[in-house]
């Protein structure tokens, strides 16, 4: 499908290119403009089989790149082929007009022009950081505590896409913000460790973040070892696990792994990590329920929890976690994404309220896939959270 696709688009490519010089007409200029095409539609699939290196790097950022220029070339000339055909059938179109060549310039230049604006944009796009803000007030006691500021990131994806210059960015926001607590929701390497910029750098740079109670996080379908190649993930059925770099990676970064487990902060308030509902990870062969999580906790202290896939919220809710926090969808990351999107998940990016508990799910930081954002933001979010015990 892939390949049809591709020869779908040059197809076009080489008419348009025709129409406008006759020097495309040539032999020549064809086999050098679909030559260049194929570099660029072929980058993501050689970036694939080379190994670890500099030169993988360059061709898995290419490729990335053209998955989402490719999208949107796709939805734009798809669009305009549909447009012809409908006024291809109305006796109110000029028909010769239509089929001429000064048409058929001007509207490869449209689509073109089109495909050029939503891509420029959501490289830019993906590169910035926003500060999205809650407040949300919970009926329980926190001893001492009667207000704490939560920061929480998840889906840095931190590999091909995302490198030192978006986590350090990531970094300030976070400190911008003087949070209490700070927690990450999974999906913070994007499958190989090998694809990591600068371990050490990374490393340095995470340690910057300036938390009063610390850093917590928990692993999302992402942060396990796996060859992955336009969203296909490849290894078989063996069991998915966390690279032991990974880990260690976070152990140096002082940000604490919470692998279906609590802590308590500061003896007032849980914080409970949950391993990735497809991908628990090593060691974890099914994850405890949101009944068998709160089943010795002391419910009048207020529970958080960090899952990275918003699902299970009714259930948590009912086993009376108070807070949860999640990653996963990026909001769809690319028009028409951020549509469809809502169309599986009942909280796909935002906030809502399940009886007592208050859901929260980012759109996240990095990216996964296509460099690009259109229609979506990367964020961290901070979240104001108010005790006040009902009387």
């Amino acid at each position: 499908m892939y390949v049809l696709v591709q020869v779908y688009i040059v197809r076009w490519l080489i008419r348009w290119l025709s129409a406008c010089r006759k020097e495309f007409r040539r032999y020549r200029s064809r086999l050098i403009v679909s030559a260049v095409y194929v570099f660029f539609a072929s980058a993501m699939g050689v970036g694939f089989f080379l190994p670890a290196g500099p030169i993988k790097r360059f061709f898995v950022k290419i490729g990335n790149y053209w998955l989402g220029i490719l999208l949107y070339t796709i939805l734009v000339v798809g669009a305009a082929d549909v447009i012809h055909v409908i006024l291809k059938r109305s006796k109110r179109i000029n028909q010769e007009k239509l089929r001429s060549f000064k048409v058929f310039v001007v509207s490869g230049i449209i689509c073109a022009v089109g495909i050029a604006a939503l891509s420029i944009w959501g490289m830019i796009n993906a590169g910035k950081i926003y500060t999205t803000r809650y407040e949300t007030v919970i009926a329980k006691d926190a001893g001492e505590i009667k207000q704490m500021k939560v920061v929480m990131a998840a889906d840095l994806h931190m590999g091909y896409n995302i490198g030192c210059e978006h986590i350090r960015k990531m970094v300030e926001k976070i400190n911008a913000e003087d949070p209490d607590l700070v927690v990450f929701a999974g999906d913070i390497f994007d499958n190989e460790y090998e694809a990591l910029e600068d371990p050490e750098e990374l490393i340095s740079i995470l340690q910057g973040i300036k938390s009063k109670y610390g850093v917590y996080a928990c692993y999302g379908n992402h942060d396990i070892k796996e060859k992955i190649l336009a969203g296909f993930t490849f290894g078989g059925s063996r069991k998915k696990e966390s690279d032991v770099r990974m880990d260690a990676f976070l152990e140096k970064a002082r940000i604490t792994l919470l692998r279906d487990e609590s802590v308590m902060i500061a003896d007032s308030i849980y914080l409970y990590g949950r391993p990735d509902l497809h991908r628990p990870g090593r060691g974890i062969k099914t994850r405890k329920t949101p009944e068998e999580i709160t089943a010795d906790m002391d419910l009048s202290k207020p529970v958080f929890v960090i899952d990275h896939q918003p699902k299970e919220l009714e259930e948590l809710s009912d086993a009376g976690v108070d807070l949860d926090l999640c990653g996963h969808t990026h909001d769809g990351q690319m028009f028409p994404g951020n549509l469809t999107i809502r169309l599986m998940w009942e909280n796909a990016c935002g906030y809502i309220k399940k009886g007592d508990m208050h859901n929260i799910v980012t759109s996240g930081v990095g990216i996964f896939g296509p460099n690009m954002r259109v229609g979506t933001v990367s964020e961290i979010c901070s979240v104001t959270v108010k005790f006040e015990k009902s009387k």
